[in-house]
């Protein structure tokens, strides 16, 4: 249950994030692959968005997502 009520904070945080966003904007989708996987990387973002990996890491930056690699070159993010 802990895990369960940890995931539901944090999509809800970062659903605030999302209020005055344009209808066409794929923050949204974004949430969603973040809640069902544990840890992103640009090239997994990219391939699912169907978006270039610099759009990746910028939406990724927007969102507001933690670095969990420390790595400059091979970033992942995921949900603390």
């Amino acid at each position: 249950m802990k895990e369960h009520d940890r995931l539901v904070l944090a999509k809800t945080m970062m659903d605030r994030k999302l209020d005055g966003r344009r209808t066409s904007s794929i923050l949204p989708e974004l949430v969603e692959l973040v809640i069902g996987k544990p840890l992103v990387s640009a090239k997994i973002v990219a391939n699912t968005l169907e978006v270039t990996p610099q759009a990746a890491r910028r939406i990724v930056l927007e969102l507001g997502l933690r670095e969990m690699t420390g790595r400059g070159r091979f970033r992942a993010w995921g949900i603390v």
